[in-house]
């Protein structure tokens, strides 16, 4: 016979087992958006929307079965630093010189409560986009930057 201590005991276990980062990973997500900060609006301008549409797209085709439309479980990335070196030539005796992206992947459930959140630094190699004397150099490092977050953020949300 269960007694009303263990029939609470038992309801408070699995409240906090829903709400767990570990139970959120794996959830169908129905719908992704990516935001970012005001102050990575205000500082990265015009190239602010290519980042969020790589992230977007990338994270859209990688979940693949994980994204199911209609789902109740909402992905938010909000965007809170982008930080690109001014130097690519690599590594030498001065260090790395690599491009940053840090953002936040929050899990929602149906009724807008916090599911699980995860705090994610990409970073990519300031020489790796390759053809870095193209005018359009900016434009193939922030979107690695943004491929790559992309994948971070699936290792955290799907697990």
């Amino acid at each position: 016979m269960i007694t009303r201590r263990q029939a609470l005991a038992s309801a408070l276990g699995a409240a906090a087992l829903a709400a767990s980062p570990a139970f959120a990973q794996g959830q169908a997500v129905g719908t992704i958006r990516v935001e970012a900060l005001p102050s990575v609006v205000e500082a990265w301008g015009d190239n602010l929307p290519l980042v969020k549409t790589e992230l977007q797209r990338t994270l859209v085709e990688i979940l693949g079965p994980s994204l199911q439309r209609g789902a109740g479980t909402r992905l938010v990335v909000t965007i809170g630093r982008v930080w690109l070196s001014s130097s690519t030539r690599g590594t030498g005796w001065a260090g790395a010189n690599e491009d940053y992206l840090e953002s936040t992947a929050t899990l929602y459930d149906r009724s807008g409560r916090q599911l699980a959140s995860y705090p994610i630094r990409s970073t990519e190699s300031a020489t790796g986009a390759g053809l870095l004397r193209l005018p359009e150099a900016d434009q193939f490092r922030l979107k690695a930057l943004a491929r790559n977050n992309a994948w971070w953020v699936k290792r955290y949300i799907a697990g």
